[in-house]
């Protein structure tokens, strides 16, 4: 089980991703300090439901593993970049919807 600490930080984080954008799960833990992208997924999947989780996604492109048709209307109406948008199997267009390393949520991590 993730700290509380490391709870309250990753739900910080998720919060500070803007509308349109994702980050990784890996790099949240990079926001946070961290190498475990999979306690950040621990921390969305139990404490989440009340944050942007949509806005953090597997390093592949692909939704939130069974929350896919969830989160295609939100990544819509937030206009984030997608990949086959009409079929059921869509992406993330990482290359333009990731948020980059440049932005202030990585100003406390020395990259």
């Amino acid at each position: 089980m993730p700290s509380p600490e490391f709870v309250d930080a990753t739900l910080a984080i998720v919060a500070r991703i803007p509308a349109g954008r994702v980050m990784t799960y890996g790099d949240v833990a990079l926001a946070i300090g961290s190498n475990a992208p999979r306690a950040v997924g621990r921390v969305l999947a139990l404490y989440g439901h009340g944050t942007h989780w949509w806005r953090v996604v597997p390093a592949s492109g692909q939704p939130p593993q069974g929350h896919a048709s969830l989160a295609l209307p939100r990544y819509r109406e937030e206009g984030t970049p997608l990949r086959h948008a009409e079929t059921a199997d869509y992406r993330i267009a990482l290359s333009a919807a990731r948020l980059p390393y440049t932005h202030e949520i990585y100003s406390e991590v020395a990259l």
